[in-house]
């Protein structure tokens, strides 16, 4: 299936699967043999107006019969179940849980008894973890070794706490794992072309970074304003956390650039819905 996205560099970085509910996959994570994991786009839904097609969010106001419809949808493509899928409670924390079988369904089909919850961890088989997108950054994390799983939330806030750091050492502290046997990913998301920020989001990264990294992560732009590159930013933090830099992937794919496939805030406003990251253990 070619989707017609448009890749930074012209590389396929993601694997375009699915037939009639396309989905995004990394090669590097499907070659572990463990998982099961993709990444939604817009399309093979049954959301009308401007939550067409495969919208994944309950909260902007689309027919929650079509949401869990679509959720329903993309599971059966990727190979996970509804009643299996736990969803995070994003409000751009560094916050990350460990995520257990008693969890199973939470967001979905059940309610969820926890919030300010950006980043979900597990060791549990079976168990799919959920986060939501439209411009912000999803990590992934597979340790093939301790077979363990990690799905976090990043947008600029997230990633100037550096949540894919505290992702790794979460999964270290509860699981045993070792930096250097995990394998992490970035997801489809805001590129550095079309991410303007302003300069007080900018500080923020003086503050979380090294100054010689400054000049790879962000330049000044129009206005007073700054280009910013969450890729860039997420892989040094990936790096920082112990990850081995031939065990990371870097998405070349923008939600901004290609908003015609996936959603996209920057591109489309609050009247849009939501992409989502799943990732589950066989």
């Amino acid at each position: 299936m070619d989707l017609g996205l448009h890749y930074k560099d012209g590389r396929r970085i993601l694997r375009e699967a699915g037939t009639s509910v396309p989905f995004l996959e990394f090669p590097m994570l499907k070659a572990t043999g463990i998982v099961r994991h993709g990444f939604s786009t817009r399309l093979g839904g049954v959301s009308r107006g401007c939550f067409e097609s495969l919208n994944l969010s309950f909260d902007r106001g689309d027919s929650p019969d079509a949401v869990s419809e679509n959720f329903r949808r993309i599971g059966e493509a990727i190979g996970v179940r509804c009643e299996d899928m736990v969803l995070s409670r994003q409000t751009h924390t560094t916050n990350v849980r460990v995520v257990t079988e008693k969890d199973k369904g939470k967001g979905i089909v059940r309610k969820r008894g926890y919030r300010d919850v950006d980043g979900l961890i597990t060791d549990v088989p079976g168990v799919c973890l959920v986060t939501s997108f439209a411009d912000c950054v999803p990590l992934y994390f597979v340790d093939p070794v301790r077979r363990v799983i990690g799905l976090s939330h990043s947008g600029w806030r997230g990633t100037a706490g550096k949540i894919g750091k505290r992702t790794v050492e979460r999964m270290t502290q509860e699981f045993g794992c070792d930096p250097s046997d995990i394998l992490a990913a970035i997801g489809p998301s805001i590129c550095r072309d079309c991410y303007e920020v302003s300069a007080d989001v900018i500080e923020k990264f003086r503050e979380a970074f090294p100054e010689e990294s400054w000049s790879s992560l962000f330049c000044a732009g129009e206005k007073g304003k700054y280009q910013l590159d969450l890729w860039k930013a997420n892989e040094q933090i990936f790096r920082e956390a112990g990850i081995m830099p031939e065990h990371i992937a870097v998405t070349n794919l923008c939600t901004r650039c290609n908003s015609r496939v996936l959603y996209s805030h920057r591109a489309m406003g609050e009247k849009r819905g939501n992409l989502c990251a799943f990732l589950a253990l066989k």
